[in-house]
């Protein structure tokens, strides 16, 4: 908490002149969504920064661009939380509220904020698939929800949680995975695609 708040007021030079959110950031989206994203945690100088999980950071460049070529959003791209977008049938958030240092929440973080996602995602009672991005994500959701037994976490990985929604696993598309091939834009549209297919749609 303290660090998010540090970053807010030692602003990063081409962001000097803007206002940091510098608070947890909630989930947004379709209240109705039948799929949900759930990320990492919000980027120091991304979600930290505008209010908003994924906006005006990297990772979300890529995010967004996907969403707006699977139908999920109206744009491709987000850069502030009034920019316009809007997601249909999909909602993200993340598994820890706040800007963690280095962009690694530890198992802690991770904990303490379980309850929110928990009631966040008891909100949303259409949701039929999760998307999980990252493998911290999805130690998130199976370990929040018993799953068992846990698939190991893979691109693609499919599990069905005791509540009877089911899980889909997806690399992150943080920079070191897409500068270095390990996520393409394919394979994070054929996650999408399968979400899609999954949640009925």
């Amino acid at each position: 908490m303290a660090w998010r708040e540090e970053v807010a007021t030692k602003r990063r030079a081409a962001f000097a002149d803007q206002q940091y959110w510098g608070r947890p950031v909630p989930g947004f989206g379709d209240p109705a969504a039948r799929v949900v994203v759930v990320g990492l945690a919000p980027a120091a100088h991304g979600g930290n920064r505008t209010g908003r999980i994924f906006t005006g950071d990297r990772s979300g460049d890529w995010l967004f661009a996907a969403l707006w070529r699977a139908g999920f959003a109206n744009q491709p791209t987000s850069v502030s939380a009034d920019d316009g977008l809007r997601l249909r049938d999909m909602y993200i958030l993340s598994a820890v509220r706040c800007a963690p240092p280095a962009n690694k929440p530890t198992p802690e973080e991770r904990r303490r904020c379980a309850p929110y996602m928990r009631n966040e995602l008891a909100l949303l009672a259409d949701a039929r698939v999760l998307v999980a991005l990252g493998n911290f994500a999805y130690q998130a959701l199976a370990s929040d929800y018993g799953l068992r037994p846990r698939p190991r976490f893979g691109h693609g990985v499919e599990a069905h949680l005791p509540d009877g929604r089911q899980v889909i696993c997806s690399y992150h598309p943080s920079q070191q995975n897409t500068f270095t091939g390990t996520l393409t834009e394919e394979m994070l549209d054929a996650v999408l695609a399968r979400a899609k297919e999954l949640s009925g749609d």
